[in-house]
C-alpha cells in the first residue's frame, strides 16, 4: 500500500462545518478515484451537529426537533462536536471491496491509540466501533439483580424519556458497556468515505438527546472520563495518526473473497 497523506482541516476555534467537510470529502474522493492524490485521511473537529446514516429510524432522532443532517454513510444517528476527533479516511480498495476489513482496520488503530493512554477497549460482536466494556450485569448496582431493568423486556425503551439514570452519557457511572469511538463509512467506486469519531473530551450530554447509533442498552464514553483527567485533541491527534499509519500502511489489501456455490 502507498503512504498515507494526512490533512488537518481544523480544530478548536477552526472547527470545520460539517457541510464543508463533506464537500471536501467528495472532492478528495473524486481525486483519489482518478489517482490524482494518494490515500488521504482528513482529521478535524466539527461544531455541534447531529448526522444520520441511512439506517436511522425516525424514533432515534432528537425529540425536540433539533435539525439533523442526513448523510450517505452506513450506520445510524450520532453527534459530532467539540472535543471529538473526527477522521475521514479516503482510501482506494481492491475490488470486490472488503468493507468489513476496512472497518476492522480503523477499529484496530483506535484500540491501539486508546491503549497508549491506558484505556482498555475492544470490539463487540454485531456492534461496530470501539468499546469500553462494563462490569458483568450481576456486579452492577451493588450486585443486585437487574430483572427490573425496563430495557431487558422492552426493545423500544427510550432512555430520553426516563431520567438521567438511563442517559447514554451516564453509562460509565452505571458501569455499562459504552462506545468511545463510532465508525460509519461509505464505499463508492471502490474508494472509502466518512470514517470514525473518537470521543476525546466532549460534553457527552449531547448524546442524551438521541438514541446514539440506535443502541438503547449501552452508552457513550470519552478518554477524559475514563482517565479521570483532562486530555486535549492536540495531544491525541499525533497518537491516532501514528496508529492509523501503522495499521493502514502495514495492511496487505486484498479483494473480498467471493465463494462460488458448490456444483450440484
Amino acid at each position: 500500500m502507498s503512504d498515507l497523506r494526512f490533512v488537518h482541516m481544523g480544530f478548536g476555534a477552526d472547527a470545520v462545518d460539517y457541510q464543508e467537510a463533506w464537500d471536501e470529502q467528495r472532492r478528495v474522493h473524486a481525486a483519489r478515484f482518478a489517482d490524482e492524490v494518494p490515500d488521504t485521511v482528513l482529521l478535524l473537529e466539527h461544531p455541534p451537529v447531529y448526522t444520520a446514516g441511512r439506517r436511522t429510524d425516525p424514533s432515534e432522532r432528537p425529540l425536540d426537533g433539533t435539525p439533523v443532517i442526513d448523510v450517505d454513510r452506513g450506520g445510524k444517528i450520532t453527534w459530532h462536536g467539540p472535543g471529538q476527533l473526527v477522521g475521514y479516511p479516503i482510501q482506494k480498495l481492491p475490488r470486490p471491496v472488503d468493507v468489513i476489513a476496512h472497518v476492522r482496520r480503523l477499529e484496530e488503530a483506535l484500540i491501539r491509540a486508546c491503549a497508549e493512554y491506558g484505556v482498555e477497549t475492544t470490539r463487540i460482536e454485531g456492534r461496530s466501533g470501539v468499546w469500553v466494556l462494563g462490569d458483568p450485569v450481576e456486579q452492577r448496582l451493588g450486585g443486585l439483580s437487574l430483572d427490573f431493568d425496563p430495557r431487558i423486556a422492552d426493545e423500544e425503551f427510550d432512555p430520553r424519556m426516563n431520567g438521567p439514570e438511563y442517559a447514554p452519557s451516564n453509562a460509565g457511572q452505571r458501569r455499562e458497556d459504552r462506545k468511545i469511538a463510532a465508525i460509519g463509512i461509505r464505499v463508492a467506486k471502490g474508494v472509502t468515505m466518512h470514517g470514525f469519531a473518537l470521543n476525546v473530551n466532549p460534553d457527552n450530554r449531547w448524546f442524551d438527546r438521541i438514541i446514539p447509533c440506535g443502541i438503547r442498552d449501552a452508552g457513550v464514553a470519552s478518554l477524559a472520563n475514563e482517565l479521570g483527567r483532562d486530555i486535549t485533541i492536540e495531544e491525541v491527534v499525533p497518537v491516532v495518526e501514528r496508529h492509523l499509519r501503522e495499521v493502514m500502511e502495514g495492511a496487505v489489501l486484498a479483494p473480498r473473497v467471493i465463494e462460488k456455490p458448490a456444483a450440484v
